[in-house]
């Protein structure tokens, strides 16, 4: 069983947590480079997972393989609505992060449990689909598009409650999923969510038309990543970011 260091770093700026998940990234890769040169190196270092559980101001993230066109706005209708953007270098097209919006970015080092990217993110995809049943939704996945759907076969129904777009280096993850929770869905209005056309958004909240217990959603989600990468998590003083 693997450890797993948890943060929850509460509400913060999105290029914050961005550099804070490089940080990690690079520090698990110089590890690795460090291990692969000199190998008497092995009984006294190693990489560290880390799962980081936050949530964003508005902003708009596009991934690598992303197309502007899938943004309605203007840079001058972005800084007027208050609403920052960011090319990024995770998976996966243009996708919307912002309050009561649950974002999970596991730094895992994918050597240490399995090195296969399609079956990590059926994993991350996994975690969600658990956490939404516990609420009665039955959710599942999307021939050929990544995420967490709801009626994804049944053509006008099809709606998308979790996002997820990753970035590996060296078997070391990072950026990971967006589940939404009480997310203003009007947000996802200005973009075209994952560049995918005639297709909706949802949430927890819309699902089941009441608020839902933000912190407690935070809970199963940690407890289902446990269950699903069979994982234990420990924390510790979050250090300055």
């Amino acid at each position: 069983m693997q450890s797993v260091i948890f943060k929850d770093l509460g509400l913060i700026d999105y290029k914050t947590a961005w550099d804070y998940q490089e940080k990690l990234l690079q520090q698990n890769v110089a590890l690795k480079t460090a291990l692969r040169n000199d190998l008497s190196l092995t009984t006294k270092i190693d990489t560290q997972h880390y799962f980081l559980l936050c949530e964003h101001q508005p902003v708009y993230t596009l991934g690598k393989s992303g197309d502007m066109k899938n943004v309605l706005m203007s840079e001058d209708e972005l800084d007027a609505a208050n609403i920052q953007f960011f090319k990024t270098n995770r998976g996966g097209d243009i996708t919307f992060h912002g309050p009561q919006q649950i974002v999970g970015y596991p730094i895992l080092d994918l050597e240490k449990i399995y090195t296969d990217i399609g079956k990590y993110l059926r994993s991350l995809e996994e975690v969600v689909i658990l956490t939404v049943a516990e609420y009665g939704i039955t959710a599942g996945r999307s021939v050929g598009e990544t995420g967490v759907w709801i009626n994804p076969d049944i053509k006008g129904e099809e709606r998308k409650i979790c996002a997820i777009g990753v970035r590996c280096s060296r078997w070391i993850t990072m950026h990971g999923f967006a589940l939404n929770v009480n997310t203003d869905l009007n947000y996802f209005k200005n973009i075209i969510p994952c560049g995918i056309e005639n297709k909706q958004v949802t949430s927890i909240e819309k699902e089941l038309g009441r608020n839902i217990d933000f912190e407690e959603v935070k809970e199963k989600i940690k407890e289902n990543f446990i269950k699903v990468f069979d994982v234990e998590f420990f924390t510790e003083e979050t250090e300055r970011l």
